[in-house]
């Protein structure tokens, strides 16, 4: 079927198995709002609303960034600019997704709700801003970031502002490993008019950038250890976090960024999940 052939396209072309990214860090949200486990109903809705926001967003980002990536040797395979997909499938797949998201913030609470549209404006129009500032790479830090703020609040029906640690942590964490992956568009974006760190600051300031952004991340990460009274299990997830990072950063050089996807893609998981388990492990053996 047609269809469903398009939506196969599209799931590829969103890379949605990529929302484990996000995820273990809403989780964490969560779980902190909850001093163990939420109930059922509550983190079914809550991974429901994480995966169709990010649906909504790279759905979004591929529609916004149609005739760049047309123009882009590295990009131009990608279903919409090969016409492999047509806009308006994506455009009727983003709706979807966001309508997804509405629902499952209703089913949450009242807040969550009334704070779904916000999210969504964060969520989408983060495609544009390279277009006009090389800080893209913590807008889309920001509209990750938001994951565990928003958990928190699927939970309490409430903000709670030591949350907001390991929201600045996401935010950094993921500027950091986008100036990583921007670092091959930099000829690309600087001849198209287009800002990022790499285009701005050459190749290797931007490693050094996005080093910054990740020791700022790991500070952030002890920060939210200690302002919600968590034990040495929380706090070997902080250390191993540092070790993964290092071993990321170790696969990409300024001379060398053919490892850069496996930086990109696969340890950033890997890093996520196990922060999840130390932090999830600290909290469940305290109650």
């Amino acid at each position: 079927m047609p269809f469903l052939r398009n939506l196969q396209i599209t799931l590829e072309m969103i890379k949605w198995e990529h929302s484990i990214f996000a995820l273990p860090f809403a989780l964490c949200g969560a779980m902190l709002a909850a001093g163990g486990l939420p109930s059922a109903h509550q983190l079914t809705w809550i991974i429901v609303a994480m995966v169709a926001a990010r649906s909504a967003a790279m759905a979004f980002n591929r529609l916004a960034d149609v005739t760049i990536d047309a123009a882009n040797p590295r990009t131009r395979t990608r279903a919409l600019p090969a016409g492999t997909l047509t806009p308006t499938f994506v455009t009727s797949f983003v709706l979807v997704s966001c309508l997804v998201f509405v629902i499952a913030a209703w089913q949450l609470n009242r807040l969550t709700f009334l704070l779904s549209p916000l999210a969504l404006a964060i969520l989408l129009l983060y495609s544009y801003t390279k277009r006009f500032t090389r800080l893209s790479h913590l807008v889309l830090g920001f509209a990750l970031g938001i994951a565990p703020a928003a958990a928190w609040i699927a939970i309490r029906g409430s903000l709670d502002l030591r949350i907001l640690f390991l929201t600045a942590a996401v935010t950094f964490w993921v500027g950091g490993f986008d100036v990583l992956y921007s670092c091959q568009d930099c000829d690309f974006d600087r001849e198209n008019g287009l800002h990022s760190i790499p285009r701005h600051a050459g190749i290797p300031a931007a490693l050094w950038v996005a080093r910054s952004f990740h020791l700022v991340m790991l500070l952030l990460l002890v920060a939210l250890v200690v302002a919600f009274g968590l034990g040495k299990l929380a706090m070997l997830g902080v250390l191993a976090v540092a070790a993964l990072l290092s071993y990321e950063h170790s696969l990409v050089s300024a001379h060398d960024l053919t490892r850069l996807n496996a930086a990109f893609f696969t340890m950033n998981g890997v890093i996520s999940v196990v922060f999840f388990f130390f932090l999830a492990g600290d909290l469940l053996l305290r109650r």
